[in-house]
């Protein structure tokens, strides 16, 4: 066998960052579409321009897309939104949002990857989920006092961010508000010195399920696949 093992996992790792920048490049041309090119009044557009630069995604992948978007070169942006929804292995509620230039053929591939679960209806999932606009936000004063920030922003809740994207000494908060203000919250904050991370309509889970951690494992198996689809943009999935 020699080395052939690492030369197969050095191109799926290729392969794994070619999906990942093609869904990034994507969510920013239809960000561009939906509110304009420029990122200084569009902030799903600001949000999705950062997530692709933490990426490595490179500048000028960034500005064509941001182009093809907004209709500023000769190649036509037609993608739609459309969503997915059933269960995953042990009745896990599971919502699939994906981007997509061509519903007959995305909607018979993501039916296959369903082989697992169960995919229902067109709104079956909406009992299990809140539909909010969502920021995920951080600000350079780790003493920021969040939910003063929220009362003055219109957000209706809040809660802590988790994770890498927290730099040391700041702090990180999830803002969560009616769809209608998600723009109106997302400027506020911006003008008080947040740093937008993510700005965009999300299905929040009411009630997540509880499972094993060999259930778990199943789910995220399944869920894995799922994301692994090229045209997936988003997987909302009710689990603790």
């Amino acid at each position: 066998m020699g080395a052939q093992w690492k030369q197969a996992g050095r191109e799926a790792a290729a392969q794994k960052k070619g999906q990942v920048v093609g869904k990034l490049t994507r969510e920013i041309m239809v960000a561009a579409k939906l509110g304009g090119p420029e990122i200084e009044t569009n902030a799903h557009l600001a949000a999705a321009v950062e997530k692709a630069k933490k990426a490595s995604v490179n500048k000028d992948t960034i500005e064509r897309a941001i182009k093809k978007g907004a209709g500023l070169l000769d190649e036509k942006v037609d993608f739609e939104t459309v969503l997915y929804e059933g269960f995953a292995p042990h009745k896990v509620p599971v919502i699939v949002e994906c981007l997509t230039d061509n519903r007959n053929r995305t909607a018979p591939e993501i039916r296959h990857l369903f082989k697992e679960g169960q995919l229902g209806q067109p709104g079956s999932m909406s009992f299990f989920f809140h539909r909010l606009g969502v920021v995920e936000a951080t600000h350079s004063d780790a003493k920021r006092d969040s939910e003063s920030d929220a009362i003055e922003a219109g957000a209706q809740n809040l809660e802590p961010l988790d994770g890498e994207e927290i730099p040391e000494g700041h702090v990180g908060t999830r803002f969560l508000a009616e769809v209608k203000d998600l723009a109106t919250v997302t400027q506020w904050l911006s003008k008080a010195g947040w740093k937008v991370l993510a700005s965009e309509i999300r299905h929040v889970a009411k009630n997540p399920v509880e499972l094993g951690d060999a259930e778990k494992q199943q789910v995220s198996t399944f869920l894995n696949a799922i994301d692994d689809h090229d045209d997936v943009h988003r997987l909302y999935v009710a689990m603790k």
